[in-house]
């Protein structure tokens, strides 16, 4: 997308990669959501230990490595959000 395009995007219809990108969001949103409540669920019901003891050590460690680079991620993103909100604001 060409620099700049994301700004008139209430102006006129979305070219396809844009459109895709919103598809990528939603699917997104959908999946962090569903991951949300698996991690809600087995902290409800099951202690931290037994975590530990029962999982699979070097699973669990890289799919640690993973939520620790999609949070990084995410953060850039909100810092992002923040930058331009205080621009407009």
């Amino acid at each position: 997308m060409p620099p700049g395009r994301e700004n008139d995007v209430k102006n006129r219809a979305l070219d396809i990669d844009e459109i895709r990108l919103v598809s990528d969001l939603r699917i997104m949103h959908a999946k962090v959501d569903e991951l949300h409540h698996m991690v809600s669920r087995l902290r409800q019901i099951h202690n931290e230990p037994s975590i530990v003891n029962y999982a699979d050590g070097p699973v669990l460690a890289e799919e640690i490595r993973k939520v620790d680079e999609i949070y990084l991620w995410f953060v850039r993103i909100k810092e992002e959000m923040d930058r331009r909100a205080l621009s407009r604001g």
